[in-house]
């Protein structure tokens, strides 16, 4: 495959096809996983679950994926490098009615028997917006803590998201999650080898289409998209910004982020936003050094303790134990800067864990730079009182630190959109009522 005058790696070639979609974009997936990697060995897989003979043996929680997904030498769960987030509503106005709840069932429990439940298969979820329950005269049980989305930082001024329904499709495999949204949506026959039987087609109809990639490489071979300095981006770095994230220490577990009580116990809520990143400030106009200290902390930067990407952090970011979260005001005034890991660690719970789980993932739609921020937490309020410790404005205009400026990566960020989404448990996937 080539652009222009260049010929595109097979990397580069995958995550175009991706972003493209369509037909032709499966058709240069699948053509691309059939030739050998360099191992030798095809990059595709058909099998089906490990362990299971059927999808109705896997977990009853839909965001159970760490224990399906791969990690690295550190134990950190490492999440599928291929992303497609499809937004849609349901077709009819008012409640859904039993017969097209049924047909989404069918289509979801296929989808599952189609590919084997893992990153190098096929991970999903589900999940739905407060205009979904909106349709119904009862109200969303007040077990579950889902509010519409709102602007969060009283410089963000973000579009909302709205649609009905959210569909994140996760694979290692590029063509999986571009044959899945097809197979779903009534656009083809068979997939992974399957007869497509049940489909979503008729019952919802897709209002936008959004794709990412995460993982080493990924982000270096794009420096060929507006705003991104050429050579800037480490090829060791799966992020644009260029240093590693998802350290499992500074994550919340599944089982935190879970609801425990009401109809929609072992669900749990999901906060979506698409942040627009200014590479070419963040690479130009900072030393390596001050984008450790924004990154992480002033402490990490002095002490040099993070190695290129961060890999040498193993499986922390060692804000806790190097304190720093109780540094920021300190560090504001005496140093100029408070960094963005810093911050956050000021929102953990009372018995000091993280409050989110995270499974953001780069993107490069509409030709520019961007992250699609991806949390998991039991409500909404602790994806809010998080974003409120990164906003760092109780320490704006202290020291060196500003409103933006020198506060963590607020400066190099901006909020697009935002959305907010229950994700049922599996049993009740397919267009839950309220209650």
């Amino acid at each position: 495959m080539t652009d222009g005058d260049r010929t595109l790696t097979r990397r580069e070639a995958l995550r175009a096809a991706v972003a493209v979609g369509g037909s032709a974009g499966l058709a240069a997936c699948l053509n691309l996983e059939s030739q050998p990697t360099e191992t030798g060995e095809a990059n595709r897989n058909t099998d089906p679950p490990d362990g299971t003979e059927s999808a109705a043996e896997l977990p009853n929680r839909q965001h159970a994926w760490t224990e399906f997904s791969r990690t690295d030498k550190h134990g950190n769960p490492v999440l599928a490098r291929h992303h497609v987030l499809l937004l849609a509503n349901y077709v009819d106005d008012g409640p859904v009615d039993d017969v097209d709840r049924k047909q989404a069932a069918n289509a979801f429990r296929e989808l599952e028997e189609t590919y084997r439940w893992a990153s190098d298969g096929l991970l999903f979820t589900v999940g739905y917006s407060p205009a979904y329950f909106d349709r119904y005269d009862e109200p969303l049980s007040e077990s579950v803590d889902l509010p519409r989305p709102a602007a969060l930082a009283p410089f963000e001024d973000p579009s909302f998201d709205t649609p009905d329904l959210l569909v994140h499709l996760a694979s290692d495999r590029a063509s999986a999650v571009l044959e899945a949204k097809q197979a779903l949506f009534g656009e083809l026959e068979t997939a992974n080898g399957s007869e497509v039987t049940e489909t979503i087609d008729g019952i919802v109809e897709l209002v936008d289409r959004r794709t990412g990639f995460i993982g080493p490489g990924l982000p270096a071979e794009h420096d060929d998209v507006n705003g991104v300095p050429d050579g800037a981006v480490s090829e060791d770095a799966p992020l644009f910004m260029g240093f590693k994230s998802g350290f499992v220490e500074n994550q919340a577990t599944e089982n935190s982020v879970t609801i425990t009580e009401g109809p929609f116990a072992g669900g749990t809520t999901q906060h979506l936003s698409l942040l627009r990143t200014e590479l070419d400030q963040w690479y130009n106009q900072d030393s390596r050094e001050q984008r450790v200290a924004k990154m992480f902390s002033a402490t990490h930067a002095a002490e040099d303790l993070v190695e290129g990407v961060g890999d040498n952090l193993g499986d922390s970011s060692l804000v806790s134990e190097t304190g720093v979260g109780d540094r920021v005001s300190d560090d504001a005034f005496e140093e100029g800067v408070v960094g963005h890991a810093q911050k956050l660690a000021r929102a953990r719970d009372e018995d000091g864990d993280p409050r989110l789980l995270r499974r953001d993932f780069a993107t490069v739609d509409d030709g520019r730079t961007g992250v699609h921020f991806l949390s998991l937490q039991e409500s909404i309020a602790d994806f809010i009182q998080t974003r409120t410790a990164m906003n760092g404005t109780d320490v704006a205009n202290v020291g060196g630190v500003g409103t933006k400026n020198n506060n963590g990566i607020l400066q190099y960020i901006t909020t697009v959109r935002r959305g907010n989404y229950l994700l049922p448990p599996r049993s009740k996937r397919s267009f839950p009522r309220p209650s």
